[in-house]
């Protein structure tokens, strides 16, 4: 039998569900009957199940004959194994099991989450989170995707609390000093996107989109934030059902704040569910990285009710189709929303992210074979998200807009309630474009990495020519080497100017060169117009200095292209450091803060590698970099500044305050939040506490505590829990440390702590040391995903002892982080240290004209 897959010759097609949690002695009890449909004669049944107590298991036919069977739990497995004493012929059966399980701790399955009400006490609830496959952990399922089924549910609960389930209450009634809360059908789906939430719960008035209300609920007291996320949810929902021209396919749609939530959000069918920062939002108060992530995930999760929920992937290799095509469709939802947020342009730090992942030995294809659920855990990061968004924006950009939209809207019409593969939107996009997609795609999709585009002008022609892009020369010992003949097709755009005019050239790259003619003098040559290609350029000498020259003819996405490129090929050792850094000083005028981002991140690596001497000469060409742009923004707020501009003022001052380590700004920015804590532009707040907890001692460090404690929104929580890593001194991070652990920071946020302080030079020693005595206590306390983010910190510890204490500790312990996942966190920080190793004496020779 496949360990990880069900047999086949059992279906269910229909779940009534009952289950009662008791928040009191943090259980819950449940009885189902399931639709079944017999294909073959068998004598048992197997489904999945893990922590539950099976206590009863009936089956009955359409004649009424039952027969009870008896279960056996096999616990590794996560399945129950039901044997009858007679053979359970061909046809329509009615299981009836009844069982018990745990309201765990684990944010996962069907889990208890806590907080404090307006009046301190603490208060629980219950919530569930079944993806990849926990629901097993709430009730007995067919526990894949493929078996989707109708699902009837009903709540008994404590008649104070409120329940909340995939579809609209149809009966409630008062029974035995119980509310019991009956749900309507839901559509045919899969078990992963069942949810229930019970608890005190308030909501929001409902707006109507078609006929399906639309509400935001959260705990008592913070329905004040809801307003935003309200807003978004229903200007989304609006958008997709016109670009994909169905309707939303549930009867209503609740988006849930959830106080402890391991994840973001959750696509559950009409039951979404969000960490608290994702949907509760105070608008006057936020940044605008704040209300954009709000806007995002909201956007995200409702492009799922189609791609996912409505057309849902056969197995978890692809479950690149739900999550790539969310985040591509997030984009274009708040694109339209927001215009003036250029959201397409932003997503370009998205996309570097995934380009920086992709460009290891160690990288895997968008997708790939998976046997063991647990192994798509580790597919839910930067290359099934960005990678897959940047890619279907490169197709729709290379099919054009509306031909895409018709592709996916036949899609969805073709495979609605059923199950799905990437051959069958190839399929559908390619009629829709009468071309062959996967001659193009499969590439992209099916292969690791990506390419590196080399541009060079040779003989009156412009030379293109490619191959794969990787950070190291050889991968790490144990670990396979990217195959260098890989080719893609490539859509080139190439913009030329010469005789100061430009023409745009469209090509497929599809061997490893192509060549075009160009005119005799060429002013400048940008390759990847528009930006959004998913690849690097590497420009000839004499070509980049060409580009440099025409920087204010590019728009700001390209000018990212081409910083986030250099540093790239950078770090790869095809360009001297010393170079990238005189390329940099091209940029002190500049104001887009995108192009920023790659900057400031590109020096805050150089500081984790840089000699703890030399620190003080960074910090002076920091201030040189990014002095002259914040002074011309100013501390203020000044009449026109757009949202990206008001962004960009608090990044300047950030880096100036911390990686510039300026005492004039740290003194005024001291100045500016004691004086005006309340009225300062909130884009400019984050980085205040920021610079402030840098340069902060530990009375500073006692009021941010209180700050965290008190805190009156998610977002200013946020704000002050990451500020208590930033602060320097020993005693302090040890303080911090000691709180990841101790329960004063929710297990859904200190792993992230502790992986700021694994990336701190201040911290990271102590971190490190923290983490191998504390090793034990971290996996049993803190969701998988969390400790699997954890320990992503290890990249921060770039120095050669470092690293040999890191691999001797994952020797040892072997965590199961699921795919690569460990191997790419290896290779980052072996490509960290080699970068030091290469460039620390280049590095300290030019840093020596900061004195």
């Amino acid at each position: 039998m496949d360990p990880y897959r069900l047999p086949r010759d059992v279906r269910p097609t229909r779940y009534e569900l009952r289950l009662e949690p008791d928040l009191t002695t943090l259980t819950f009890a449940g009885e189902q009957t399931v639709t079944l449909e017999v294909a073959e004669p068998t004598s048992q049944i197997v489904l999945n199940a893990v922590e539950l107590t099976i206590d009863e298991a009936t089956i009955t036919n359409a004649r009424g004959d039952s027969r009870r069977g008896t279960p056996v739990a096999d616990e590794p497995a996560e399945r129950c194994r039901l044997t009858f004493p007679s053979t359970i012929e061909p046809g329509t059966w009615r299981l009836r099991l009844a069982f018990r399980g745990t309201l765990n701790d684990k944010l996962r399955g069907f889990y208890r989450s806590s907080y404090k009400d307006p009046n301190g006490e603490v208060r629980l609830m219950a919530a569930t989170q079944f993806e990849a496959t926990d629901a097993r952990r709430a009730f007995p399922c067919w526990d894949e995707p493929d078996f989707k089924a109708v699902f009837a549910v009903t709540l008994v609960i404590d008649p104070k609390l409120t329940a909340v389930s995939n579809t609209a209450v149809v009966g409630e009634r008062v029974e035995g000093g119980r509310k019991i809360v009956a749900f309507a059908d839901s559509m045919k789906m899969s078990t992963y996107l069942v949810a229930f939430v019970v608890g005190e719960l308030e909501a929001t008035d409902p707006v109507l989109v078609g006929k399906a209300p639309v509400r935001v609920w959260c705990v008592p007291g913070k329905r004040r934030l809801a307003a935003f996320g309200h807003e978004i949810a229903v200007a989304s929902l609006r958008f997709f059902e016109n670009y994909y021209g169905l309707p939303y396919p549930g009867d209503k749609l609740d988006f849930l704040a959830i106080p402890d939530f391991a994840a973001g959000a959750m696509e559950n069918l009409g039951a979404i569910t969000f960490r608290e920062t994702a949907l509760l939002v105070d608008e006057r108060a936020a940044s605008h990285s704040e209300l954009e992530r709000v806007a995002d995930v909201v956007a995200h999760e409702n492009a799922h009710m189609w791609f996912g929920d409505l057309v849902t992937m056969t197995w978890w290799n692809g479950i690149w189709l739900n999550e790539a095509f969310a985040t591509f469709m997030e984009m274009l939802a708040v694109d339209a929303w927001k215009p003036e947020w250029q959201r397409w342009t932003t997503f370009g730090v998205s996309r570097a992210a995934a380009l920086s992942v992709d460009g290891l030995h160690s990288t895997r294809p968008i997708e790939f074979h998976v046997d063991a659920p647990r192994d798509a855990d580790a597919m839910f990061d930067v290359l099934t998200y960005e990678k897959g968004a940047s890619v279907l924006r490169m197709l729709e950009q290379y099919l054009g807009p509306a031909v895409f939209r018709d592709g996916v809207r036949e899609y969805l019409r073709r495979h609605a309630y059923a199950n799905a593969d990437t051959g069958d939107l190839w399929a559908a996009l390619g009629r829709a474009a009468r071309q062959p997609i996967p001659a193009v795609m499969d590439g992209w999709i099916f292969q690791p990495g990506y390419p590196l585009v080399s541009v060079r002008l040779e003989g009156g022609q412009l030379v293109l020519s490619q191959q794969r892009f990787t950070y190291l020369p050889e991968p790490l010992p144990g670990s396979m080497p990217a195959a260098q003949d890989q080719l893609w097709q490539v859509p080139v755009q190439v913009r030329i100017t010469a005789a100061g005019r430009s023409a745009t050239e469209r090509r497929l790259l599809a061997g490893a060169e192509t060549r075009l003619p160009v005119p005799e003098r060429v002013d400048a040559v940008l390759v990847n117009d528009g930006g959004h290609g998913f690849y690097r350029v590497r420009y000839s000498g004499e070509l980049l200095g060409h580009l440099l020259d025409a920087l204010p003819e590019i728009a700001a996405i390209e000018r990212f292209n081409v910083v986030n490129d250099a540093w790239a090929v950078t770090v790869a050792g095809l360009m001297a450091l010393p170079d990238y850094l005189e390329l940099t000083a091209r940029f002190r005028d500049e104001r887009d803060r995108n192009v920023w981002a790659v900057l400031l991140a590109s020096f805050a690596t150089l500081n984790r590698i840089v000699e703890p001497r030399h620190r003080p000469q960074l910090a002076a060409l920091v201030r040189g970099r990014a002095a002259r742009a914040f002074a011309t923004l100013g501390w203020t707020v000044r009449p026109g500044d757009d949202e990206l501009t008001r962004q960009l003022r608090g990044d300047l001052l950030r880096a100036l305050g911390v990686l510039g380590d300026d005492p004039a700004v740290q003194a005024r920015a001291a100045e500016l939040y004691a004086g005006t804590a309340g009225t300062v532009d909130p884009n400019v707040l984050p980085a205040l506490i920021g610079v402030l907890a840098h340069a902060g001692d530990a009375a500073r460090y006692d009021e941010f505590l209180q700050r965290f404690r008190s805190a009156s929104t998610p977002q200013e929580e946020q704000r002050y829990l990451y500020a208590l890593a930033a602060f320097r001194q020993r005693e302090l991070i040890a303080q911090t440390l000691a709180r990841t652990i101790d329960g004063e920071f929710r297990t859904q946020d200190a792993p992230f702590v502790v992986r700021s302080l694994l990336m701190s030079v201040y911290g990271r020693e102590l971190a490190w040391e923290f983490v191998k005595a504390n090793w034990d206590t971290m996996e049993r306390q803190y969701p998988k995903h969390g400790l699997r983010r954890l320990a992503e910190g290890v990249i921060g510890l770039a120095t050669p002892e470092l690293e040999r204490d890191v691999h001797a500790f994952f020797e040892a312990r072997r965590p199961e982080f699921g795919g690569k996942t460990l191997e790419q966190y290896l290779e980052q920080l072996r490509i960290a240290v080699q970068l030091r190793e290469r460039e620390s004496t280049a590095l300290a020779t030019y840093l020596a004209r900061f004195g």
